[in-house]
C-alpha cells in the first residue's frame, strides 16, 4: 500500500503569513515526477498497476491502496495544515470514520453536544452499539467540560466553528486539557479550511475535513480528509482507510486539487459577504438573532480574532414569528 508521508516544518505561532500560504495553495501538489514537466498533474483513472516484472512491485499495486493522483492531494493538504500526512476519504464521514478506528474497543469519546449531524449520529450509534463510550457536552459550559474530561478519553473531537450555531471553542486551551486526561485531540475544521485556521499550530493532533465544502469548492465532489499531525497516526490512518474501503477516488482527488488553487481567492470574497450580510442582517426588525463569529457581540469574537485568520462564511440567524415568517424570508 502506498501513503506517502510528507516531512514539513512546524509552524512557528497560530499560523504562517497569509501571502506565503497563498503561494503554497496555488503550487501544493504541483510536482508530479511526471517525465513531461506538466505543470497540471495527470489524472491516474487505473484501477491497477502493472508490476515492473516478477516479484518486482511499483510503488503503487491497487488504487484502493495507493493512488499518485490522491497522493497529490493528501500531500498538498498535510502541507497547508502544517501536518505530516493527509488520507483523502471517499467523504467527510469516512474521514471520521477512519479516526474512530484509531481508539481501542470500548473507548471513550468526548465531543460537544451540538455538533455536527453526522457526526453525532455516528458517535451515538457507537454509544449505543457499546462500540464507544461517547459523552456529549456543551463545551461552553466550562464546569461540565472539565468534569468530562478529568476521567481518561481516548478521544477529544473539537468543531469550531460548530455546525449550525458557530460556537467557538479555545483549541489551544481545550487541547490542554484533553492531553492531561490522554486524549487524542480531533479538529473539525470544515467550517474554516487551513485558510482560516491551523488546529495542528493550537495543539490537535488531527484535523478533519469534509473536503466537498470550501476545499473543493465547486459543488461537485463529495470527499474527506484526515490530516495527523506525527506520521505514525498518518501511517494508522492510512492502513485503516486502505482495509475499510474509504479511500477516496482518483477523480475527485484531481478535481479537489484543481479547486484548491483558487482556496485564497474564493474566501476572500465569502469572508467579506459574509461579514456585510450579518451586519445588515443585525439591523433588520424582522431578524430575532444573528450568529456570526466577527460581529463583536458574538461570545466567541474575541477567542476567534485570536485563533483564526478569517471569521468564516456561514451566518445563521433566528427570525421574529416561526415557520412562517421563514417561509416569507
Amino acid at each position: 500500500m502506498s501513503q506517502r508521508s510528507v516531512s514539513v516544518t512546524p509552524l512557528q505561532g497560530a499560523a504562517n503569513t497569509g501571502a506565503s500560504q497563498v503561494t503554497q495553495t496555488v503550487r501544493a501538489g504541483i510536482e508530479c515526477g511526471d517525465a513531461t514537466g506538466c505543470v497540471v498533474p495527470p489524472l491516474h483513472l487505473t484501477a491497477t498497476f502493472a508490476f515492473r516484472g516478477f516479484a518486482e512491485k511499483r510503488a503503487y499495486d491497487y488504487t484502493r491502496s495507493g493512488n499518485p493522483t490522491r497522493d497529490l492531494l493528501g500531500e498538498a493538504l498535510a502541507e497547508l495544515e502544517q501536518g505530516a500526512g493527509a488520507v483523502v476519504t471517499a467523504s467527510g464521514m469516512a474521514a471520521i470514520t477512519v479516526v474512530g478506528y484509531l481508539l481501542p474497543c470500548g473507548g471513550r469519546i468526548v465531543a460537544p453536544h451540538d455538533c455536527y449531524g453526522g457526526t453525532y449520529r455516528l458517535f451515538d450509534a457507537w454509544r449505543r452499539r457499546g462500540e464507544r463510550e461517547v459523552e456529549f457536552v456543551d463545551f461552553a459550559d466550562e464546569a461540565a467540560l472539565s468534569a468530562a474530561l478529568s476521567k481518561p478519553t481516548a478521544l477529544l473531537w473539537i468543531e469550531t466553528p460548530s455546525n449550525p450555531l458557530l460556537r467557538i471553542t479555545d483549541i489551544a486551551a481545550v487541547a490542554r486539557a484533553g492531553k492531561a486526561c490522554g486524549a487524542l485531540i480531533a479538529v473539525d475544521n470544515t467550517f474554516l479550511s487551513p485558510a482560516w485556521q491551523q488546529p495542528l499550530a493550537l495543539g490537535a493532533d488531527l484535523v478533519v475535513h469534509s473536503t466537498t465544502k470550501y476545499l473543493n469548492g465547486h459543488s461537485d465532489v463529495v470527499g474527506g480528509a484526515v490530516v495527523a499531525r506525527e506520521r505514525s497516526l498518518h501511517e494508522q490512518l492510512a492502513w485503516w482507510a486502505n482495509c475499510l474501503g474509504l479511500t477516496g477516488a482518483p477523480f475527485d482527488s484531481y478535481l479537489t486539487l484543481r479547486g484548491l488553487r483558487t482556496l485564497h481567492a474564493r474566501l476572500d470574497h465569502h469572508g467579506r459577504n459574509a461579514q456585510a450580510l450579518a451586519e445588515w442582517l443585525q439591523g433588520e426588525p424582522n431578524v430575532r438573532r444573528v450568529w456570526y463569529p466577527g460581529l463583536a457581540t458574538h461570545p466567541g469574537h474575541e477567542v476567534a480574532r485570536r485563533q483564526q485568520r478569517g471569521f468564516g462564511a456561514i451566518v445563521t440567524l433566528e427570525l421574529e414569528g416561526g415557520h412562517d415568517a421563514v417561509r416569507e424570508f
